[in-house]
């Protein structure tokens, strides 16, 4: 189903699907035992924009560490649960707003009917998880190996198997590594069920080449109106996850609120560090949640008019700069001032201004 039409889940105050906004997940790479270091790590991450975040919970001192998280923190908090049923049910007992499980790996009917009864009892949505590394043997020999069809096959008999439990409250997850895999996944799946999907590359890489990957996947994706919360799952800081997770679903149309900032290629015609200019801007407007495109230049005599299509902008080269408004030039600084300019701009950004 596609996202208008889905049916819509409260993740605790969190709700998705049925055409409500595309959220932002992301997960902690703390231990999850260490309560402050995890607390620390999600108000970081709330900061930035996570709209939802998850937690491994590979012991049974992680569940019990979720209720103290959970009063510290201001998003929803999903418990990550693999092959021990009673940490699932341990984990909502201390206060997790969704389980991610995947039934396969969990047990037995009766230990995913146990499961499925205390969130039953306490409402608690569950995500049914399946990655492609993780298909089972029986649909990898049927479709002759891993395929998009086996993905989605074995996902909704997961999805079966906790329907029949009489349950429904549920999130569907289906992952691969392989961009056009999980992209034809995704279009198969969205045919054949209402509930909302968790979209997202798995183990798609470092910083660099795991953003790409992801941008492209969750784009072709995003863009067919398929999916209702996103991860960018990064080999890095899961600050890198939040920041391209926001880029993308801002450049898609699907996200309001913080600045894009858009910079020129360096040329021979350069005389400024506009690398290191562009990113000090990146880095310094992060804090605002402004919605407004920013342009960052590196010719004064090109400058403004390659920027008339942003909302702010600065330019520099020889030692001077110029400040930008809707391509015109408001004001004429010394290069060094630049960055101090636009922070003052931007202070200021709805009041007197400059």
């Amino acid at each position: 189903m596609y996202r208008d039409h889905t049916k819509v889940v409260h993740i605790g105050d969190c709700a998705i699907g049925g055409g409500n906004p595309v959220a932002i997940q992301s997960m902690t790479n703390t231990k999850t035992e260490d309560v402050a270091a995890t607390v620390a790590q999600i108000h970081t991450l709330e900061d930035l924009g996570c709209d939802i975040i998850r937690c491994a919970v590979p012991t049974m001192q992680a569940a019990e560490a979720l209720e103290q998280i959970k009063k510290q923190i201001h998003i929803p908090l999903v418990a990550d649960i693999h092959f021990d049923y009673r940490l699932a049910i341990a984990a909502m007992e201390h206060g997790a707003d969704k389980i991610r499980i995947n039934p396969g790996n969990i047990g037995d009917n009766d230990r995913v009917r146990a499961v499925v009864d205390v969130a039953k009892e306490r409402n608690i949505p569950i995500r049914v998880g399946v990655n492609s590394g993780s298909l089972e043997k029986e649909l990898v020999e049927k479709y002759h190996g891993v395929t998009a069809e086996g993905i989605v096959e074995s996902a909704i008999d997961k999805v079966h198997m906790i329907e029949e439990q009489g349950y429904d409250n549920l999130v569907v997850s289906i992952k691969s590594s392989d961009v056009m895999m999980c992209v034809k996944a995704h279009e198969l799946i969205a045919q054949k069920i209402a509930y909302p999907l968790h979209v997202g590359i798995t183990e798609s890489g470092t910083a660099f080449s795991g953003s790409i990957k992801s941008a492209l996947g969750l784009g072709l994706i995003l863009n067919q109106g398929i999916g209702d919360t996103i991860r960018v799952s990064l080999t890095d800081n899961p600050v890198k996850e939040v920041e391209a997770a926001k880029i993308i679903l801002k450049t898609l149309g699907l996200k309001k609120g913080g600045i894009e900032v858009v910079s020129c290629p360096t040329c021979g015609r350069t005389r400024i560090d506009l690398i290191g200019l562009a990113k000090q801007v990146e880095q310094m407007v992060s804090s605002y949640d402004y919605d407004l495109k920013l342009a960052v230049m590196g010719c004064v005599v090109n400058g403004p008019g390659e920027a008339k299509e942003a909302d702010l902008g600065i330019a520099g080269g020889d030692g001077c700069g110029v400040l930008i408004k809707h391509g015109e030039v408001v004001r004429k600084v010394p290069e060094d001032e630049l960055l101090s300019t636009l922070k003052y701009e931007l202070d200021h950004w709805g009041g007197t201004g400059v």
